[in-house]
């Protein structure tokens, strides 16, 4: 979830006239970005062979 701080940031690190795809593009980067890190420090990442593994069933 995301922040009032966090959404305050985007929208001053945004041009002075932007579309509000660029705003939801903007805060679905960071709220990802923040569960990818909460993941990673719960331990739940995948090591490159466990990687290659899920990625060899969509690439084949």
């Amino acid at each position: 979830m995301l922040t009032k701080t966090q959404v305050y940031s985007t929208v001053d690190k945004l041009p002075e006239n932007f579309s509000i795809d660029q705003l939801i593009d903007s805060l679905l980067f960071i709220e990802k970005v923040e569960k990818g890190l909460k993941q990673s420090e719960m331990g739940l990442v995948n090591n490159k062979e466990k990687a290659k593994d899920k990625l060899s069933k969509w690439l084949k």
